[in-house]
């Protein structure tokens, strides 16, 4: 299958973030550079797991070859742009520090049956999924680390017995024999 890759060198705005109610959002990754503008869809434990691995890889750069990525300029905390039309659903995440240009290099590919479908992080392969690459400074990635997280705890409330999500009708909490929880 032909692919095509959504490319966004240091992109006017890179963000997740959700639509809908706590309990039924829809995640978010999206881009925008000028009038372009690229949204794909994607599980919440995926943003969580990019913010963590974001984060840690920010620190072993700043370790490594010495580049300031403690400090970011304030968060972007706006809502996502419209119109939100979902180009893809995310299946796989690919996270990495380009040396040369000093980049975090986001890549998130559609879903796709075979992983070994997915090429190489920057490989510019004519076969495979369809993929969105972003290119961000580590001031910039710090940035969006802190609205990931924050787009994450706004969800609901957990259980203080299960970690488990609680939400206005309760819940069914193992925990408590199955004795149903109201928050």
């Amino acid at each position: 299958m032909a692919r095509y890759v959504h490319v966004f060198d240091n992109p006017d705005r890179f963000v997740a973030g959700t639509v809908g109610v706590p309990g039924e959002r829809t995640f978010f990754l999206q881009a925008r550079s000028g009038n372009r503008l690229v949204s794909v869809s994607l599980e919440k434990e995926q943003v969580n797991l990019l913010a963590d691995r974001m984060g840690e890889l920010l620190d072993q750069v700043a370790v490594a070859e010495g580049v300031d990525t403690e400090h970011w300029g304030p968060a972007d905390l706006d809502p996502l742009d419209n119109p939100i039309q979902e180009e893809f659903r995310v299946g796989t995440l690919a996270l990495g520090w380009n040396s040369v240009n000093q980049r975090v290099v986001i890549e998130a590919h559609a879903m796709t049956e075979m992983f070994e479908d997915v090429p190489d992080l920057e490989e510019d392969s004519d076969e495979g999924p369809d993929a969105i690459r972003v290119r961000i400074t580590g001031a910039y990635a710090r940035g969006f680390v802190q609205r990931a997280v924050a787009v994450i705890s706004a969800g609901r409330p957990p259980c203080p017995l299960c970690d488990q999500p609680l939400d206005a009708r309760g819940h069914i909490c193992p925990r408590a024999n199955g004795y149903r929880r109201r928050g």
